[in-house]
């Protein structure tokens, strides 16, 4: 059975409210993914704060679900939506790893090697770049501060925001909003500490996502990421795009395709205009299933989680 199929399963002798799931990770980001193309429903916050808790569920960094697109969604060619939650049950719009697994098992599923995905932040193109390797396009990329969004008027490449050695950052919307910061051997605890009064700020209504960058040659950058609602992950698509993007603009780098090293690994970047590219390796972790109508536990986690490595 592919892990596609093993998705729309049914559980024999589990009970009616179990249903199938498989953990995924690009670059050790971690996923729960589920099918709900036969649910009219979608999971409850309290569902997805359990099920993304290693302590008491599957243990991710987001819970990703897909369902059928929509109509206009369809009839641009995709072949699924793909809905994306924090681990605080809030749904977001945009995550380039989550992306390129979904991509890769839509891929598996049709026996393609491209797809579409639909999502909140628009239309996604995916193609299968090699064995378990996944391009996806992000964009277009915005340095507008309505659309990041901002709570005023500001000069996005050079925010009015700092913490410690957070300075001088660049706000950009990759379908989510990010705050870029260009640093030298920042450690990953002191960053985290920084990061989190950036992402908190009032110039963040929505908040943002915080990298921190250091260019090691024209063609190379280094980068660490703190992600809403409040974690230190090991690696993230749009971050990286968004890093990659800005580093060109404040005109650090000028090749068109950047390797960005991150804690779980690196991803390619190809920059063209205001579109990113991103290329990188998709694995899985496991496959089981899962009750969705189980009661949360009295000591639910508050949506902020620091892995320890």
């Amino acid at each position: 059975m592919s892990h596609a199929a093993f998705l729309s399963a049914t559980p024999d002798g589990i009970g009616a409210a179990s249903h199938p799931f498989i953990k995924m990770h690009g670059l050790q980001n971690c996923f729960a993914v589920l099918d709900f193309r036969k649910r009219a429903s979608t999971p409850q916050p309290e569902d997805i704060v359990r099920l993304c808790d290693p302590r008491v569920g599957i243990g991710a960094d987001q819970l990703i679900v897909i369902q059928h697109p929509s109509d206009k969604g369809r009839a641009a060619g995709a072949a699924a939506f793909m809905r994306i939650y924090n681990i605080d049950g809030r749904e977001v719009s945009a995550c380039g790893n989550a992306t390129r697994c979904v991509a890769y098992l839509l891929m598996e599923e049709a026996g393609v090697r491209w797809v579409r995905i639909e999502t909140s932040a628009g239309i996604l193109r995916c193609r299968l770049a090699g064995a378990m390797q996944v391009s996806v396009e992000l964009g277009p990329v915005s340095l507008d501060w309505r659309k990041i969004p901002l709570a005023r008027e500001a000069d996005t490449l050079d925010l009015p925001v700092e913490s410690g050695p957070l300075k001088h950052g660049v706000g950009i919307n990759i379908g989510n909003p990010h705050a870029v910061f260009f640093v030298r051997g920042l450690d990953r605890a002191e960053f985290a500490r920084h990061a989190a009064v950036v992402q908190n700020d009032h110039l963040f209504p929505q908040g943002a996502n915080v990298e921190a960058v250091e260019v090691l040659d024209d063609r190379t950058i280094r980068l660490s990421i703190w992600e809403r609602p409040g974690l230190l992950t090991e690696a993230c698509g749009t971050g990286a795009c968004a890093a990659a993007f800005a580093a060109r603009r404040r005109g650090l780098i000028h090749s068109d395709d950047v390797q960005v090293q991150m804690p779980g690994g690196t991803l390619t970047v190809r920059l063209d205009g205001d579109t990113t590219t991103m290329t990188g390796p998709v694995a899985f972790c496991c496959h089981g299933f899962v009750d969705l109508n189980a009661d949360p536990p009295a000591n639910a986690p508050n949506g902020q989680r620091i892995p320890n490595h």
